[in-house]
């Protein structure tokens, strides 16, 4: 499909004319080789991608694209990229003096270094009661009786399916 926009830009660059459709439906076979049928499909893409300008006129519709409107576009887009650059430069400029900011209040001191462990042993206690608990959990009492309950049903159930078995025994 690229390969076949490329062909159709050309024809639009090289006459800097204005086309209709069946135009270019028997230009673009002799002049690039491409298939009448795939014209208006290629056509269309482009017509999407905003690369050839299309406007109705009366039943007809015409179709160009001049060399200006893609240089304009590049100039837009060029302008756009580099106003996000400068967003993106500023905003890493003031996170970097956030950054010092905060290096400034937090020297490394023992007290510090000591909080910093503690906090870290604190933390891998936490985890390993947690595997604990997670480790009891069959012993805990409501999970106990949530499965005693289960069992009560599913022999309740049985119940009455082997309580319909012998109670229909003697019909068979």
């Amino acid at each position: 499909m690229k390969f076949f926009q490329h062909f159709i830009m050309k024809i639009f660059k090289h006459t800097k004319d204005v086309f209709q459709l069946k135009d270019l439906e028997k230009i673009a076979p002799k002049e690039k080789g491409i298939t009448a049928m795939s014209v208006k499909e290629v056509l269309q893409s482009l017509v999407d991608d905003g690369m050839v300008d299309c406007e109705r006129i009366g039943t007809s519709n015409y179709y160009w694209a001049f060399p200006s409107k893609a240089l304009h576009a590049r100039k837009h887009k060029l302008e756009v990229l580099e106003s996000q650059l400068s967003d993106g430069s500023q905003k890493h400029a003031s996170l970097q003096k956030s950054i010092e900011k905060a290096k400034i209040g937090r020297c490394e001191t023992e007290e510090r270094t000591r909080l910093a462990k503690e906090l870290s042993s604190l933390r891998d206690q936490r985890e390993q009661l947690k595997a604990e608990v997670e480790k009891y959990k069959d012993c805990d009492p409501q999970v106990v009786e949530e499965i005693r309950q289960a069992n009560k049903v599913a022999k309740e159930a049985a119940n009455r399916w082997t309580g319909m078995y012998y109670n229909n025994a003697d019909k068979l």
